[in-house]
């Protein structure tokens, strides 16, 4: 058994055992923090930033993605604030450079909550909305359901992308263990829509 630690979320005590992340003990206490690259059971990935929250730490307050950042001793959580919500609503809106506007799941329903436009980055940037916000929930969870990735991350920064891999294919078609954890919708019962791309195309340049 780990030792026990107390922090305090939103004024609210809480005692956990020592390991635990700040996302896990707000679990816990039934404190909500919205996450959009998280998923129970995967390691913690931190990408999607969502679940900031403000911690103090012998009188010292910065920003921390909850999902990833370990529940301390002592420790002073704030999980909504206007500073907070502001932060959430951005990250959200820089979401939907690369999502669009034509979202569903998790993703529409925080933009909803926090008041967030799709739209506002997207004359900023020359690139086309693939309803993909490289949570790589689904990237993580082919793993788990495949033991070898049928699709994966190629890429890096604007041109970072989800790709299937062509001599997979086949696994893929059958399996859609992802399909039920993507946020924002572009991953149904008949694939992802748009078709992840096959990992040839990207590097020759076709896509």
């Amino acid at each position: 058994m780990g030792k026990t630690i107390v922090l305090k979320i939103d004024d609210k005590e809480v005692k956990v055992k020592e390991g635990m992340t700040i996302l896990e003990a707000a679990k816990r206490a039934g404190v909500e923090i919205p996450t959009l690259c998280y998923l129970e059971g995967l390691e913690p990935y931190g990408a999607c930033r969502v679940c900031s929250v403000e911690i103090e730490r012998r009188g010292r307050s910065r920003i921390v993605a909850a999902c990833c950042y370990p529940a301390e001793e002592g420790l002073k959580v704030v999980t909504r604030s206007p500073k907070i919500d502001k932060i959430r609503k951005t990250i959200i809106e820089l979401a939907g450079v690369m999502a669009g506007e034509d979202v569903a799941g998790e993703t529409r329903a925080l933009a909803s909550e926090y008041h967030a436009d799709l739209s506002r980055f997207r004359a900023r940037v020359s690139m086309e909305p693939t309803k993909c916000i490289l949570c790589g929930i689904c990237v993580r969870r082919c793993i788990e359901a495949t033991w070898d990735s049928a699709i994966g991350f190629i890429g890096r920064g604007v041109n970072r992308r989800v790709v299937l891999y062509p001599e997979r294919a086949g696994t893929c078609a059958i399996c859609n263990y992802c399909q039920r954890v993507c946020p924002t919708g572009r991953i149904s019962s008949t694939g992802p829509d748009p078709p992840f791309p096959h990992v040839d195309d990207v590097l020759s340049g076709r896509k």
